[in-house]
């Protein structure tokens, strides 16, 4: 269950970038700001459900998901990754994990796990002082 995100549906702010970058990086706004409404977006309402009860630092509490690209100096591929980001976010919760179910240990696993346990305290005992 793959759901596409619209980039229709996704706001991009360009802001300057953090870190090092020589004269270059106070002049030109080249990293990008996303903002994703979750609420308002056209995924499936599982996948919106699964992505709003992460406990994720990038989604706020209105439930956007806010993502900061300043890894490229090109502003369109600070935007594409952006998008690829979202999208695994997105993919990461599409696919449901399985239920577990709980099943009883077989009897030779109970039996070997108590044996084991009694050598072990037979082990112990001979441990202490030797008495004449």
């Amino acid at each position: 269950m793959s759901a596409l995100i619209d980039p229709g549906e996704v706001e991009f702010s360009a802001i300057r970038a953090q870190g090092p970058g020589g004269q270059n990086v106070n002049k030109v706004s080249c990293a990008v700001h996303m903002r994703f409404d979750v609420g308002a977006s056209s995924l499936p309402e599982a996948i919106k459900e699964r992505l709003l009860a992460l406990s994720d630092q990038r989604i706020t509490q209105a439930g956007v998901v806010v993502l900061k690209a300043q890894q490229s100096r090109s502003l369109e591929q600070n935007k594409e990754d952006a998008l690829r980001r979202l999208q695994e976010l997105v993919d990461s919760v599409a696919v449901l994990p399985t239920v577990r179910r709980a099943t009883k240990p077989t009897r030779g696993s109970q039996r070997r796990r108590l044996d084991s346990k009694t050598k072990s305290g037979q082990t112990k005992a001979m441990r202490g002082k030797v008495s004449e």
